[in-house]
């Protein structure tokens, strides 16, 4: 069954994960297809995962995208059926390989995803800190990506997890609430990892208070009850106190700038008494040590303001937000006038001449995972004018001068041959798509005149026409996507917009 999985990680390289790989390499059971190591760093020295024992390693790199774009660039590139996700500061237990296998096997159709159990190891001879505390959340916390197995097709379906959550909060919730909404269904296995409290610092609580805006992102896209118990199971938490102790504080300091110290007084009261509440909240189950009361006096100071601050940071910036559509699975391009200059029946490789722009294009979508194949109508292999020998050795110039593709369609037919390849036949594009196993639905198809586009509408596929000086006025008017130009097309599509 682990043969038709591939266990993703994505990593900022912090030292757990040698614990992570040390764990994976010596457990007894049976090995996932691929490990692909996603790195989420914006530099630094290669990693070196490598270890007797593991299953082939595959490291990728984001460039510093965010934890959703490192999952998504890590089930993006895999091809098995299932996708393990592991976060890179756990650690598995040592039969978690005959676990996944038993927990993935034969399981029904419809549902997408299992998660595996949490344990947060706790100190024994002392009460727990905060920080310990919070961190003990995560052995209840529903559809989190510490680890959790999902079908590619349904991380497909929805666009995978969506990047406008830019830090590793709510991005698993949200991806597993849009699953849900497609019918499917979400399991609990029987594998378990364990969880270490990371070390931090004194001020990790206030830094955490940015999640606010994404409980903001999440309200807008899931509706009010996201975190209901058969939902995202999310508690509200403090949220409204700490609107009232800064509404509290703010008019203390507007009362006295407005020269009413009385009611500035009752005001400054207020916020004090709160600030003391929440504070004696989060000393009072601790440890109570010197150090641990002097953070939490500090930090439960600050919290409030900044956690409303966040959470009106959020309603600004996430007014408007359409639900997420993530990438498509894969891109096709005409050849001749979209990817290269078009010399009418070309059949001599040394005329194959790249756009400008067209490199960096295809390596754009190549970075994130996106599989990107070429649709050509060729009828001048019908007219006679060259060979098919020659359409391939100019194909063969293209990959020289592009780089691979995953898939190259060709029609050889001329327009009266009737064939159900020729553009604006979906032929091409239904085979490209069947080749790849890709819905056509998550397919976009860019070409410069209104026979590329229309293909792909008849495949039910996106369209995006960047047009030539040569194409027509009436097409470039009824196409429903124009892009000026190959850059700007695939921005299009890596921005979403398609």
């Amino acid at each position: 069954m682990l043969r038709e999985c591939t266990l993703v990680v994505p990593t900022i390289g912090r030292p757990s994960l040698d614990v992570l790989l040390d764990a994976l390499a010596a457990a007894p059971g049976p090995r996932p297809a691929e490990l692909v190591l996603v790195d989420d760093r914006t530099s630094g020295e290669p990693l070196r995962p490598e270890r007797p024992g593991l299953p082939p390693v595959r490291v990728v790199r984001t460039g510093g995208g965010g934890p959703a774009r490192a999952r998504n660039l890590g089930w993006r590139t895999a091809r098995t059926e299932w996708i393990a996700f592991l976060d890179d500061d756990v650690v598995p237990d040592p039969d978690w390989y005959e676990r996944l296998t038993r927990d993935l096997a034969e399981l029904p159709a419809d549902v997408a995803g299992s998660q595996g159990r949490v344990r947060v190891p706790l100190p024994e001879h002392r009460r727990p800190t905060d920080w310990e505390r919070g961190t003990a959340g995560l052995a209840t916390s529903s559809w989190i990506t510490a680890d959790l197995a999902y079908r590619r097709s349904a991380l497909s379906a929805v666009g995978g997890f969506d990047e406008r959550f830019p830090r590793a909060f709510r991005e698993d919730s949200d991806l597993a609430l849009r699953v849900m909404d497609t019918g499917a269904r979400l399991v609990r296995g029987e594998r378990w990892i364990t969880h270490p409290v990371r070390p931090t610092d004194r001020w990790v609580s206030v830094r955490v208070q940015a999640g606010n805006a994404d409980d903001v992102l999440m309200r807008r896209l899931h509706g009010r009850d996201w975190r209901a118990l058969h939902r995202a199971n999310a508690p509200l938490g403090r949220r409204p106190q700490h609107t009232a102790v800064t509404a509290a504080g703010l008019a203390a300091a507007g009362l006295a700038i407005a020269g009413k110290p009385r009611a500035a007084t009752l005001a400054a009261a207020a916020w004090v008494a709160g600030t003391a509440e929440f504070a004696w909240r989060r000393i009072a189950p601790g440890p109570r040590t010197r150090d641990e009361v002097t953070t939490m006096l500090l930090t439960s100071a600050a919290i409030p303001s900044l956690a409303t601050w966040h959470w009106l940071k959020g309603v600004v910036r996430h007014r408007d937000v359409p639900r997420w559509r993530g990438l498509p699975d894969l891109v096709l391009f005409d050849r001749d006038g979209t990817l290269v200059r078009d010399y009418p029946y070309n059949g001599d490789p040394a005329l194959v001449t790249p756009v400008p722009g067209a490199r960096e294009a295809v390596d754009a979508l190549r970075a994130r995972g996106v599989r990107i194949g070429v649709v050509s109508n060729q009828s001048g292999v019908a007219r006679g004018l060259i060979t098919r020998a020659q359409v391939d050795a100019c194909m063969a110039r293209l990959e020289e001068l592009l780089g691979p593709f995953d898939t190259l369609q060709v029609c050889p037919h001329g327009p009266h041959d009737g064939c159900a390849c020729r553009k604006p036949a979906p032929g091409m594009v239904k085979a490209a798509c069947a080749e790849l196993d890709v819905d056509p639905a998550r397919c976009v198809v860019i070409g410069d005149i209104a026979a590329d586009v229309e293909a792909a509408g008849a495949a039910g596929a996106a369209g995006i026409m960047v047009p030539t000086p040569v194409t027509r006025k009436a097409e470039v008017a009824a196409a429903p996507h124009v892009a000026p130009t190959l850059t700007a097309a695939v921005d299009d599509v890596l921005g979403g917009r398609w």
